[in-house]
């Protein structure tokens, strides 16, 4: 059996610094896909993506709220927290890459892989070797980067298991500020309430909400509360169904989903700023769009450390981003053989920390602040 990788305090930081980077490096792929889809269009599809996306700050919120309990720091400005898109995730080794994609087959299958269940067939094939490439191995441990997840549940796992043990050699682990805590009164999502986090029973609640609802540990199709668990709402976009209860995994019996998926803007998969002619009026929306990203990952900063009320206008400005998009997404992208724009999320470096890097960062200090 693989020893533990969690020993101490510093040991589960690192893994909820990683829960965090995970579970938002899920959004920009969702968001692409979601503001893709022609308007008027395909609102089965676009409800579950929208719906999704929104339930992914749910769980970024939770992970924050665990690392604020034991005394870390969340922080989503800092260099490296946005992948560079293609990327692992997090950032580690696996089967797959995810793309920032138009909504197609292709994103929603990697929607399934982000997604998926997988519980290891026993607890020491929870861990394996990054030689071992023939097994799924989306996330790697920060503790020891030669070693990779079988899955994002297991992933989870490992976090509850070593909260536990830490938590039975340190009595003072939960010595975080509670007022740091997000609580319900700021953020609820139909898929759940934010859980403060005070001691161990509601942060293992905490982690194993999310592990539930997205990727599934034990859980089955549908969650405890009801709800089906991330990767069973795309699978019915693959499958053309919607599930009721008591279906087949692979066999959704309810009203079918009508898809088109001709009604698409065909968006550069994964574009980069460097694919925008300089000086040009996309070039300038890509980068204000980033800089406005920047402004929303800053809010849920400050909404993290001690400010929660500014998390209800971060899930207000992350939708109002809209706009940016769309001024992308609606334009063809010269010298890509009639595809269209798309945000990068290319975040300036180091927003809110380097006052003279740009005058993005100025505004998304004026912009938090004001």
């Amino acid at each position: 059996m693989t020893a533990s990788t969690i020993h101490n305090r510093d040991d589960l930081i690192k893994y909820l610094h990683r829960a965090m980077v995970l579970e938002h490096a899920t959004i920009p792929p969702y968001l692409t896909a979601y503001y893709s889809i022609h308007p008027t269009t395909n609102s089965d599809a676009a409800h579950i993506i929208r719906v999704v996306a929104v339930e992914e700050m749910l769980h970024l919120t939770l992970a924050a709220n665990v690392l604020n309990a034991i005394g870390g720091t969340p922080d989503l400005s800092r260099r490296g927290f946005v992948p560079s898109y293609p990327t692992y995730l997090p950032d580690g080794e696996c089967d797959f890459t995810v793309d920032l994609r138009p909504f197609s087959p292709e994103a929603v299958e990697t929607f399934c892989k982000i997604e998926r269940p997988g519980k290891a067939p026993r607890d020491s094939s929870r861990l394996v070797p990054a030689s071992d490439s023939h097994r799924p191995t989306p996330v790697s441990s920060p503790t020891d980067e030669s070693l990779r997840f079988y899955s994002i549940g297991e992933f989870y796992a490992e976090i509850i298991e070593g909260l536990e043990k830490v938590a039975d050699r340190e009595p003072d682990l939960f010595q975080g500020d509670p007022t740091r805590q997000v609580g319900p009164e700021y953020f609820y999502s139909g898929g759940g309430a934010v859980i403060p986090v005070t001691d161990l029973d509601s942060a293992r609640q905490a982690l194993q909400f999310i592990a539930d609802q997205g990727e599934g540990l034990d859980a089955g199709i549908y969650g405890e509360d009801g709800e089906l668990a991330h990767y069973y709402r795309f699978r019915q976009l693959q499958l053309g169904h919607y599930y009721q209860v008591g279906d087949h995994p692979d066999e959704p019996s309810g009203p079918p989903l009508n898809i088109s998926w001709n009604d698409v803007y065909q968006v550069k998969v994964s574009a980069r700023l460097a694919d925008y002619p300089a000086g040009s009026e996309l070039a300038r929306a890509a980068r204000d769009f980033n800089a406005d990203y920047g402004v929303f990952l800053a809010l849920l900063t400050k909404a993290f450390n001690g400010q929660p009320s500014l998390l209800q206008d971060a899930i207000w400005h992350m939708f109002r981003l809209r706009d940016g998009i769309n001024r992308l997404v609606r334009n063809p992208l010269p010298g890509s053989d009639g595809l269209h724009a798309a945000p990068t999320f290319e975040i300036p470096t180091a927003v809110g920390h380097d006052p003279g890097a740009s005058r993005t960062a100025g505004e998304v200090a004026q912009a938090v602040t004001g």
